[in-house]
């Protein structure tokens, strides 16, 4: 991050087109260096602003929106030290220059030891391994992924330099213009101005602001700001209530046909005969296209048809012969009960294990555990989950005059470009990603195999374009899938029940390793690394204990894994959160109160703990018949505490409120802030009131949504967000609200009904 701030400031040497290219490898895929293309008398700038005639501002958007609010956050980073209203920003999807890479995103996915302590008392990492990890993805490559909850993270620097450099060279260009000091003009609404009467507006001067080169580039200081923290309304919103927004399912091509997917129902099965013949005869239909395993995906057969429904139709008909995948004689189909079981030895063995890898170790666990006054050691489970995006999985492609051009909702278009350039067999430089708007994506997009399937079928259809849709029941049954968990808690406590020591061990699959091997096959082959994203929320827990030992076991059991929103925090700052409860009602203190004294060199979290906890009014008694619980997670940069209050109705869990604090750096729009928290807590209670998925004899049992089960409209509480004052950069807001909402449940149900759940889904026993 550093480096890249640093070359965008250094534009004395290359002028204007310095900004937005500080991260380009010596060959740009473009063979230009200006990625933005100009057109009916626009002039760019630099890579990532240009102007139209009449004053607009153009915006590369690098980022995709998939409802948190990007396509308005962004902007107003430009808009403010342009000094222009957020409506005289427009957007225009960024090329596939390096530039546009996500480096805040996988530098985050790096595996880090946190063994030291930084400013402030903040653990600092230390890479074990995997610097290439950031060498070919975020810098070589230039990766360009929404996600980790990284956007603003990583523009807060970039897209300010590009936009005060612009600024500069616009003020230079109507200085020279009217022989008058920069000093003393001024930018009011898109126009530069001065006293004595001058004035053009930015549309005027942008070719010759394109022409100069500037040596100084100042930000404006917070005081000044007008739009950063404050609630501009979202830029996306008129679209999305006219209808005129269009997704990826939105896409209509002339002369377009759909396809539908069905995928052998066991993970990492194929097919054998297929009804071919049979299915052509249906009404409607044009193509039967068999699909091998793709990026990651389980091998298939799709259906074309002139309509959705008669693909549908026909693809829910067809006769096809499915075979098991290969697999060792006594290990059998998979079994999501025996991978629990196979978990918690894995967990087991290594919480014995004091020479194996450890993501953290702090002083002597074992002579801290001779000389405690007691113990207390549970285990606690989190089964694999669904994403379940409304927006069905879908891409549209067409392949023709060797080209090959796809619309799709994607996290990640620079893996979307490049598996459809292996499928078709093409330089990536011939293929064109439309990134479209995102019905959610949680994760589930930074995944391309549906992107592959659409282009193989693509290649069939003599250059007509294909939009391949997968029904609910292939989306659930062959998802890339949040990983089934067990850990297995150690506490040692002095006599007054304050921890000395920790020694906690994790077992599930490794999921950045798996990610990165459907993502970039031909140039990794198998990775094996320490996977820090399954063991986040562990081994760097903010609370002061003397000795610890945080121990990941990485499995692989061959359910397909990828990211799910809030990645390892989601499901490990379960076990520590309701754990720390755990400690706290042993210590017979206030869980409140036992957190703070174990938060003492970290003010931050007690900022952050102290608001939530008075918001919520923690110190008065609660509601009669109502439980209250809390919980405390810092992910993605962002602290969050939440108090949960909740109540039995016929025997049935009733959220009634939800109090959030939340210290995530520098606000930029409070109001989407508050969209995401309220967006996470709901996301986070249907996977702690319902979420599970259940593999027997190889195959995924949940299919739609009366399966797998989301919180309703009613069952929704009332949702407070409350945020921290700070002056640190922006850090992460889309998934950090998520992770301490199902430990925050569960202690609010052991309040209430004396009943410690340890095992996610959330289930209350019937007394």
């Amino acid at each position: 991050m550093k480096r890249r701030t640093f070359l965008l400031s250094a534009l004395a040497t290359g002028g204007a087109l310095v900004v937005g290219y500080g991260l380009l490898p010596p060959r740009s895929r473009s063979g230009d260096r200006h990625s933005l293309p100009v057109e009916d008398g626009q002039v760019g700038l630099n890579g990532w602003l240009k102007i139209r005639p009449d004053g607009q501002v153009v915006l590369a958007m690098h980022r995709s929106e998939m409802g948190q609010g990007v396509h308005t956050a962004l902007p107003m980073l430009v808009a403010e030290e342009l000094d222009i209203p957020l409506s005289k920003v427009q957007l225009e999807q960024a090329g596939s220059d390096a530039i546009y890479g996500n480096v805040a995103m996988f530098l985050a996915s790096l595996p880090f030891h946190p063994s030291e302590k930084g400013e402030d008392g903040q653990r600092s990492g230390r890479v074990v391994t995997g610097e290439w990890l950031v060498a070919k993805f975020a810098r070589e490559l230039g990766v360009s992924a929404t996600g980790g909850s990284t956007s603003m993270a990583d523009a807060w620097d970039v897209l300010r330099l590009a936009a005060a450099t612009a600024r500069a060279q616009l003020l230079g260009a109507a200085s020279l213009r009217w022989r008058l000091p920069v000093s003393e003009l001024r930018i009011i609404d898109g126009v530069v101005s001065h006293a004595s009467g001058s004035s053009g507006h930015f549309g005027e001067l942008a070719r010759a602001a394109a022409a100069l080169s500037v040596s100084e580039v100042r930000l404006k200081p917070p005081q000044t700001w007008k739009l950063i923290g404050r609630s501009a309304p979202r830029l996306d919103v008129p679209a999305k209530v006219d209808g005129s927004a269009v997704f990826g399912i939105d896409v209509r091509l002339p002369g377009m046909v759909y396809g539908v997917v069905r995928m052998c129902p066991m993970l990492g099965g194929s097919y054998g005969r297929v009804d071919v013949d049979g299915t052509l005869r249906r009404p409607g239909v044009e193509r039967v296209v068999r699909l091998g395993a793709m990026a990651g995906s389980t091998a298939g057969v799709a259906v074309v048809g002139r309509s959705y429904w008669h693909a549908r139709q026909a693809a829910d008909a067809m006769q096809v012969e499915w075979r098991p995948p290969p697999h060792e004689p006594a290990a059998g189909l998979l079994d999501s009960r025996k991978i629990a079981r196979r978990l918690e030895a894995e967990a087991r063995r290594a919480l014995h294990d004091d020479e194996g890898f450890a993501f953290y170790t702090l002083g002597e666990v074992a002579s801290a555990e001779a000389g405690a006054a007691r113990r207390l050691e549970q285990v606690y489970r989190a089964p694999y989950l669904a994403h379940a995006t409304m927006e069905p999985v879908n891409c549209t492609a067409r392949v023709a005059d060797g080209k090959v051009e796809v619309w799709v909702s994607t996290q990640a278009p620079t893996l979307a470009r490049d598996v459809a350039a292996r499928i078709a067999g093409v330089d990536p430089e011939k293929v064109t990603v439309h990134v479209k708007l995102l019905g959610g994506g949680f994760g589930r997009r930074l995944d391309v195999d549906y992107v592959a399937q659409a282009v193989r079928v693509a290649m069939e259809l003599g250059g007509r374009p294909v939009q391949l849709i997968w029904p609910r029941e292939e989306d659930l049954t062959h998802d890339f899938y949040r990983p089934a968990a067990v850990a297995v808690l150690r506490a040692s406590l002095d006599a007054k029940g304050r921890p000395l020591a920790f020694r906690f061990a994790s077992a599930g699959d490794a999921i950045t390793p798996r990610w990165v091997e459907r993502g970039l096959p031909t140039l990794t082959g198998p990775v094996d690394l320490p996977d820090k994203t399954t063991a986040e929320g562990l081994f760097d827990l903010p609370y002061e204990v003397p000795h610890q030992r945080i121990s990941h076991a990485a499995t692989r059991s061959g359910v397909p894994v990828g990211y799910w929103r809030s990645v390892g925090h989601s499901h490990n700052a379960f076990f520590s959160e309701a754990f720390v409860d755990e400690l706290a009602h042993e210590a017979r203190q206030d869980p409140v109160a036992f957190r703070l004294s174990l938060l003492e060199a970290r003010p931050r979290h007690q900022a952050v703990l102290k608001l939530a906890a008075e918001k919520a009014g923690w110190n008065r008694p609660a509601t009669p018949g109502r439980g209250r619980g809390v919980a405390l997670h810092e992910s993605f940069g962002s602290i969050v505490a939440q108090v949960v209050e909740v109540s039995l109705e016929q025997g049935r869990v009733r959220v009634h409120r939800v109090v959030c604090a939340m210290d995530c750096g520098t606000v930029v729009n409070p109001g989407i802030v508050a969209q995401q928290m309220e967006s996470a807590v709901i996301f986070g209670l249907s996977a702690a009131l319902y979420g599970r998925i259940d593999v027997v004899q190889g195959a995924v049992q949940q299919r739609n949504f009366p399966d797998y089960r989301l919180l309703s409209l009613a069952e929704t509480p009332q949702i407070e967000t409350h945020l921290v004052r700070s002056s640190r950069s922006p850090s992460g807001v889309g998934e950090p609200g998520t992770p301490p909402l199902a430990p925050a449940l569960a202690n609010a149900l052991f309040t209430l009904t004396g009943q410690r759940l340890r095992s996610l889904p959330l289930t209350v026993t019937a007394t």
